[in-house]
């Protein structure tokens, strides 16, 4: 059953691991690789990369990616979401702290965010434009 808006936009904005496609423009298949990300209702999703990374420079050339979070244990539920590419920054101090304090224990934080390069550090952002939603209940 596809979820309805509030429930797919909480969804998303737990820390999941999120899954981004880009298109290479190669005759291949999307470029998917995981990534942290933020998000709140009715906002953009933001993530974080090197700014000489393949995703940074393919997300620049498209314009455009997708991202994809699951919950794989019971029940069952992803939801998956694609834009347009609102911007692009340097990534600042208090984003890669935001970012960083979703996924890791908060004692790790600050270390984590100290030992990363921040000035190589680009954070993107994306307008949700199309959603695909389901929670599938509990299987078996």
């Amino acid at each position: 059953m596809p979820l309805d808006v509030a429930a797919r936009e909480a969804f998303l904005a737990e820390p999941h691991i999120a899954s981004l496609a880009v298109e290479t423009g190669e005759g291949r298949g999307p470029l998917n690789v995981p990534v942290w990300y933020d998000y709140r209702p009715g906002g953009e999703i933001r993530f974080l990369t090197d700014g000489d990374s393949v995703k940074a420079r393919l997300i620049a050339k498209a314009g455009r990616f997708s991202m994809l979070v699951q919950r794989v244990s019971p029940t069952y539920r992803y939801v998956s979401v694609e834009g347009p590419l609102v911007r692009s920054d340097p990534t600042t101090l208090e984003d890669l702290t935001r970012i960083s304090a979703r996924y890791l224990p908060p004692d790790a934080v600050s270390g984590y965010v100290q030992g990363s390069d921040l000035h190589a550090l680009v954070t993107f952002r994306m307008r949700p434009e199309h959603w695909l939603s389901a929670d599938l209940g509990a299987l078996g």
